[in-house]
């Protein structure tokens, strides 16, 4: 979907990588992750400790990694792919057990809002999120 005035020739090219993006999560395939991010990328993260900053694609896969990479269970429970003004919208909804960084061992939920420069691939996300939170 083209805005008046928007140079984008190829909308769908941003679609197509916030969904691989999304699957890689979803399976927790942190290497195809990383292929869906430039060299250059920029992450930023508005966290409940605060704000985090990664640079590059490696880095950026291994913040994931680290935050949903050792739960020994792993839901994907919603996600969609949009767009906000010519960046594309990503969210998703997770639930993990037992949450990383000693938050606990039952089940978790995490909401994760992410907003990005991306044509092939992503160059720069940026990122808020609920935090672990308790579940049934």
């Amino acid at each position: 979907m083209s805005v008046a005035g928007e140079t984008d020739s190829n909308p769908m090219a941003r679609w197509s990588v916030g969904g691989v993006f999304l699957e890689a999560l979803a399976n927790r395939d942190y290497e195809r992750m990383a292929m869906t991010l430039a060299l250059g990328v920029r992450f930023r993260a508005m966290l409940p400790p605060g704000p985090m900053e990664w640079e590059g694609p490696d880095a950026v896969a291994d913040a994931f990694s680290s935050w949903f990479g050792a739960a020994h269970d792993f839901e994907l429970v919603d996600a969609a792919v949009g767009e906000v003004g010519g960046r594309l919208h990503l969210s998703w909804r997770l639930r993990v057990r037992p949450a990383p960084f000693g938050i606990g061992p039952g089940w978790h939920v995490i909401e994760q809002q992410a907003y990005a420069d991306a044509a092939e691939t992503i160059d720069a996300l940026d990122l808020l999120c609920s935090g672990f939170r308790p579940c049934d």
